[in-house]
């Protein structure tokens, strides 16, 4: 079940500057854990040493944020779309 998953600006260095990559995996935890296997410059970038998402990382199946869902539980399906999108700083 292929997922298409949305690569942010910042982290393409990491995928050989793609900005979509397809994934198969059940759920976002698994999804994460095979970027992570297929890209390792990924590795710390969305998630901490102990797996969780980071503070300023957000990830939306189909537009929704999994926090609102079941987390990197949230079950995944042929053709949904994953988006990361890490918080951006700045300003005065």
């Amino acid at each position: 079940m292929p997922v298409q998953v949305y690569i942010p600006t910042p982290f393409r260095r990491a995928t050989n500057n793609k900005d979509k990559v397809e994934v198969e995996a059940p759920n976002v935890g698994r999804l994460l854990d095979r970027l992570e296997d297929t890209f390792g410059g990924l590795k710390g970038l969305v998630r901490n040493d102990r797996g969780e998402v980071h503070a300023h990382v957000n990830i939306y199946v189909n537009s929704e944020a999994i926090d609102a869902l079941e987390g990197l539980a949230t079950p995944l399906k042929d053709g949904d779309e994953v988006t990361i999108i890490p918080a951006l700083a700045g300003g005065r």
